[in-house]
């Protein structure tokens, strides 16, 4: 998830087993989850590798997100309480110190964590449990949205206004915010897509598929 294992670099479990302390029953317990978690892929006969995933892919996990968040952005702004706010405040709060640090990968950690709150304000856990498996996608890693100039300032702003929306009690305003921000999210992802094409050694072996609408 943090991007230290490329894309389809291979993970040997003798290699593996060595760097974390761990027995190979470990390494191969460890593999089980990762490829139930779509994070890694194995193969009969020659083991494991990081998944990489491709453009239409990504993009598709991103279209089917912004349907499941807004649908939970609506609900948490009927339910979230007096203390469901102070949270969401102090995350904004912490984010907004990354920035004035100019830590743009400390508030990318930030990022899930706001989102995540709000899945649990909105009391929808079947919604929820799409989600972190949508969500367990490397893309952000594998892409470097983040990456792209003044995004991190222009995402803050728009979870402020999420927020704003739900401390308002408003779903279609959450709705529209939530909105405007994964409309964002997604054209980030194409930018940071067609930016690795022409820079990363993997982006070949990608499908070339970027016309996916929204």
């Amino acid at each position: 998830m943090s991007g230290e294992f490329q894309p389809n670099e291979r993970l040997v479990e003798a290699d593996l087993a060595l760097r974390y302390g761990a027995g190979r029953t470990a390494i191969r317990a460890a593999f089980t989850v990762l490829d139930q978690e779509g994070l890694i892929v194995r193969e009969p006969h020659r083991g494991a590798r990081v998944r990489l995933i491709s453009a239409r892919e990504a993009l598709e996990i991103e279209q089917v997100r912004n349907a499941l968040e807004r649908l939970l952005a609506r609900s948490a702004a009927g339910r979230a309480t007096s203390g469901d706010l102070a949270d969401l405040g102090d995350i904004l709060a912490a984010m907004a110190e990354r920035l004035r640090e100019a830590d743009a990968w400390g508030y990318m950690q930030l990022n899930p964590q706001l989102h995540r709150r709000i899945w649990k304000i909105s009391g929808n856990e079947v919604a929820t449990k799409m989600l972190i498996t949508l969500k367990s996608q490397s893309i952000r890693f594998q892409y470097g949205t983040i990456l792209r100039p003044g995004r991190p300032k222009q995402s803050l702003r728009e979870h402020e206004a999420i927020v704003a929306a739900i401390a308002a009690h408003d779903p279609d305003a959450c709705d529209a915010a939530m909105a405007v921000h994964l409309g964002h999210v997604l054209e980030t992802l194409r930018w940071a897509i067609e930016s690795q094409e022409r820079q990363r050694p993997w982006s070949a072996l990608r499908e070339p598929a970027l016309d996916a609408q929204p």
